[in-house]
């Protein structure tokens, strides 16, 4: 049989303490996220907020009638079984995450925009691309049923 060893309270180890890891409940000075996406919209600036409600209406239309907005990872996104897109808005550009998938499968067609593996920057000093965006949504809820 192991005996453990006895410790005194003030030299624990950090995860005796409650060390700061995965799960810790820790006071930040940042913004807490977003309990809504409402919340979320009414705290964008504009251009960006005029061009992000354009970018959820585009959404919306393309979305099965069931899909749910939610805030996931900090930003809205909806979900109908599962998170089918997430769009945010940025200083600069508005994003639309549709996954790596529909990325891949539409890159001849996003060419003139920013794009990286799971992301799609549209510029605010540019018109919103509309029927691009129903098209990627649209794609993307293909993949996901």
């Amino acid at each position: 049989m192991v005996r453990m060893k006895k410790t005194k309270a003030g030299k624990r180890g950090g995860a005796a303490k409650g060390a700061r890891g995965r799960g810790s409940k820790v006071r930040s000075s940042r913004v807490p996220a977003p309990a809504s996406v409402d919340e979320y919209l009414a705290r964008v600036p504009e251009p960006a907020r005029g061009a992000l409600g354009k970018m959820r209406a585009a959404i919306r239309s393309a979305v099965p009638r069931e899909s749910i907005e939610v805030i996931s990872y900090g930003i809205p996104a909806f979900r109908h079984d599962v998170v089918l897109v997430w769009y945010a808005a940025f200083a600069d550009h508005c994003s639309l995450f549709p996954t790596a998938a529909v990325i891949e499968k539409f890159k001849k067609e996003l060419k003139g925009f920013s794009t990286s593996k799971g992301t799609i920057h549209f510029p605010l000093d540019k018109p919103l691309p509309i029927a691009l965006i129903k098209k990627l949504v649209k794609a993307r809820v293909q993949r996901a049923s």
